[in-house]
């Protein structure tokens, strides 16, 4: 009797609406009926109608999830974690262990139709280093090689300029080595002088190199909160990927340095300074914990999803928020390397 009650024009609305709302819900059933799977199995593929497009299923990148996994996958169970929870795009960490096993991962992804999206590299030309790019040239893919430095604050001007030459020298080794085979060198921010974006986008500019940029990760930012929109429109032209963080006040210094997607009281803010500044390069969803990497990687979409469907497609807060998920994870506390 309501739509009765309403002009031709309000009743449109209103179906539509609601066919928004259920459609997600029907389409799921019928996969499900289809597939022959359980529920279990692909309800995370369910994310808002309106996502903004930056923060879609198919832009995440899985980060962190290799030597971060309790459950230590193979590449091949690896892969098909990937392909099963929705992503194509991974990002590979990798230790000395999984050295003998480069060929393997690079295979089972791509049986996946997964994308080794980027690779952490050593901070110079080492064996080991050589020992990549002749992996990544046999099997003709193209991964971003994400660096990292460190080094503690100048104190002079003079110092400074020594330190971005410095560094420039060390990233142009690699980056010249990596535009030989049509690869991109991300400057990884991980702490000390190196970590903050203002040095990175010093070195750039010293590098005068195409192929250098930044990979900026929110869990190796607290301490950037407050000036982020600044810096991200300062990143932007150089970004080349941005990896996502449950974000508290002073979180590092709490002990509470990654956080699950959706458990920091920041995240809707932070996401929303995201889809504002119009970056639309890849994101990063990371693990980073000594849990299973596939549970944790479900409670940051889980959360990344209820986040969402806060805003709409442009980035503006619409409200409705559900409960907050449960997490099948701990909110780990403390520091870990990665």
């Amino acid at each position: 009797m309501l739509l009765e009650t309403l002009d031709a024009a309000a009743a449109d609305t209103l179906v539509r609406r609601t066919m928004k709302s259920m459609l997600p819900k029907l389409l799921l059933a019928l996969l499900v009926a289809l597939s022959g799977l359980p529920l279990s199995a692909i309800v995370h593929a369910e994310e808002p109608a309106d996502v903004p497009a930056v923060l879609g299923r198919e832009n995440l990148v899985a980060w962190c999830i290799v030597p971060f996994d309790k459950s230590k996958r193979s590449p091949e169970d690896r892969a098909a974690m990937l392909r099963k929870l929705g992503f194509t795009k991974f990002a590979y960490d990798y230790r000395a262990e999984h050295v003998p096993t480069f060929d393997a991962e690079i295979e089972a992804l791509q049986r996946e139709k997964v994308e080794l999206f980027a690779w952490w590299f050593p901070t110079t030309m080492n064996p080991e280093a050589e020992s990549i790019l002749r992996v990544i040239e046999k099997h003709k893919i193209h991964p971003q090689l994400w660096v990292m430095g460190s080094g503690g604050k100048t104190t002079t001007d003079a110092e400074q300029a020594t330190r971005v030459q410095e560094e420039a020298a060390r990233i142009r080794v690699i980056a010249e080595r990596a535009k030989m085979l049509g690869l991109k060198v991300g400057l990884y921010n991980h702490g000390g002088w190196f970590g903050e974006p203002e040095n990175q986008l010093a070195v750039i500019e010293a590098l005068a190199m195409e192929n250098v940029g930044i990979v900026y990760n929110l869990h190796h930012g607290h301490d950037h909160l407050a000036r982020f929109p600044k810096l991200l429109e300062q990143m932007k032209p150089k970004l080349l990927c941005l990896n996502l963080n449950g974000m508290v006040p002073d979180g590092e210094r709490q002990g509470q340095k990654i956080l699950p997607l959706g458990q920091g009281s920041l995240d809707l803010d932070v996401l929303q300074t995201i889809v504002k500044s119009g970056y639309s390069g890849p994101i990063g969803i990371i693990g980073h914990t000594q849990d299973d990497a596939e549970a944790r990687l479900l409670d940051n979409l889980e959360g990344l999803s209820w986040l969402t469907s806060q805003m709409n497609a442009d980035g503006d807060i619409i409200g409705n928020a559900t409960s907050k998920p449960t997490t099948r994870t701990p909110s780990p506390l403390g520091n870990r390397s990665g």
